[in-house]
């Protein structure tokens, strides 16, 4: 059985659920996020594109309602022993198979937590959830239960998550050699993908980011190479996954001589990087690390260029983000604890001088000063 945890952690991790299943009075859950049942049971897979849920009891039992195509990838990969499959037909509705499993198992008119929020619930099966299920016990949002749970990392996870930015410098040594003039985005991205496979990495649970020219201006993936120019600039985000525990980076380099907005712009993502670090501490919040984003950015002038958000915490998760639940963003009240993986980002896209400029890195959080899970520091890189 390929786990990547000790069942001691597995039986740790399900505890802390159930006492706050107890708390909230609930008798059962419904997990739909592929990253929930990966995490409570080791259970592998992609196949959460298709309708599956894991079902949780407040006794501790657990069952999995999935396809016959993820029966022995359950089998191979989670302490999962109750298995239940539910039968690839025309007009299929698997939300029947699920509410008769919940009658077998007693929970008729029980207080049922649901995973409403996530990748793996289509609004078509929330619907046919709901309908199948409103006269058959009390339902509940339950979708940031495990999310809130999951933010506090373990030892063993923060292993995971060293290993993840490991791969992540890897990955970005083995771009800086091709970025130069002529230097193709194909190679670059091949490289920095093929560095975190060799160093016994996985798939990121989204895309690497990369754009040269005017595309650098842009922080999400797309479609489509160019080549470098003697004077241009390649924005460039990126992580390092290490069973499914991710660390993310972001850069903008500049090809050839910095233009004065590039430096402009480096300065206020430096300063305003160091500002955070003062704050991504015990005793502020979430949204404190946005505020503090927000004040030293805007006082700049630069409010037009910013974004409404400056990172989130990372974890295990699966397609199509690595981004969890938690975000610095706005009146965001959720404490900063120790223990956390939370990644910094500084994202200036000035479309009126076409000028772009990226900083950012993953933090381990501790009772004091945060860490930086990078080996590298955040200079201006030149090539």
């Amino acid at each position: 059985m390929a786990l990547h945890f000790e069942r001691d952690e597995y039986s740790a991790r399900l505890n802390r659920l159930l006492a706050e299943m107890q708390e909230q009075k609930l008798d059962a859950v419904l997990l739909f996020a592929q990253e929930s049942m990966y995490w409570l049971t080791g259970y592998d897979t992609f196949g959460y594109c298709f309708f599956q849920t894991l079902i949780v009891k407040a006794d501790g039992s657990m069952t999995l309602l999935t396809r016959s195509a993820d029966l022995r990838q359950a089998r191979q990969t989670s302490i999962i022993e109750n298995i239940s499959i539910w039968v690839d037909r025309v007009n299929a509705d698997p939300t029947l198979d699920l509410k008769n499993l919940l009658s077998d198992m007693d929970l008729l008119g029980a207080k049922i937590g649901i995973e409403y929020d996530t990748h793996g619930m289509t609004g078509r099966v929330a619907r046919l959830i709901d309908n199948q299920l409103s006269t058959f016990g009390q339902l509940i949002d339950a979708s940031y239960l495990v999310g809130g749970l999951r933010l506090i990392k373990s030892p063993a996870e923060i292993a995971y998550a060293r290993h993840a930015a490991e791969l992540a410098d890897d990955a970005l040594d083995a771009a800086l050699p091709l970025i130069k003039a002529g230097g193709d985005e194909a190679d670059i991205l091949a490289a920095m993908q093929g560095a975190v496979f060799s160093g016994g990495g996985d798939y990121p649970a989204n895309e690497f980011i990369i754009g040269s020219g005017e595309d650098a201006l842009l922080c999400r993936y797309k479609a489509g190479r160019r080549k470098l120019e003697a004077n241009d600039q390649l924005t460039l985000e990126w992580a390092g996954a290490s069973a499914h525990y991710h660390a993310a980076m972001m850069r903008t380099v500049v090809i050839g001589e910095p233009s004065l907005r590039h430096r402009e712009l480096y300065k206020a993502c430096l300063e305003t990087i160091q500002a955070i670090e003062e704050v991504l501490r015990p005793g502020h919040t979430f949204g404190d690390v946005f505020d503090t984003h927000a004040r030293i950015l805007d006082e700049r002038g630069l409010s037009r260029h910013r974004l409404n958000a400056c990172g989130y915490s990372l974890g295990a998760r699966f397609s199509p983000s690595w981004m969890e639940q938690q975000m610095f963003h706005v009146g965001n009240q959720q404490e900063i604890l120790p223990d956390m993986t939370l990644f910094v980002h500084m994202i200036i896209m000035d479309s009126d001088s076409g000028t772009a400029m990226t900083l950012g890195h993953t933090y381990l959080t501790t009772e004091g000063a945060p860490e930086p899970l990078s080996r590298r520091g955040l200079d201006l890189i030149v090539c």
